[in-house]
């Protein structure tokens, strides 16, 4: 059974198919973490080049967000629901 298919295959004709996709998938996954540092290099001199901080921390758009709602709640009046 393969990915809930049954073949009538044997495994010396299998095998070497799945460690063919193995090695195509580590050369994948060695590419995408070159590609990786390329960017994270990249985005590092951008942010020297125009003197960008980026601020780490979760607590600052929250509040921001929660006092924009209030403002916009202000004044409104809501009556009973049933009549």
């Amino acid at each position: 059974m393969i990915g809930g298919v049954l073949v009538e295959r044997t495994i010396k004709e299998v095998l070497p198919a799945v460690h063919r996709n193995k090695e195509g998938l580590e050369e994948v996954v060695a590419r995408m973490k070159e590609a990786l540092e390329s960017k994270k290099k990249e985005m590092t001199e951008f942010e020297l080049k125009y003197k960008i901080r980026i601020r780490k921390g979760g607590g600052g758009g929250a509040d921001e967000e929660g006092s924009m709602k209030e403002a916009s709640a202000q004044g409104v009046l809501v009556g009973p629901a049933s009549q």
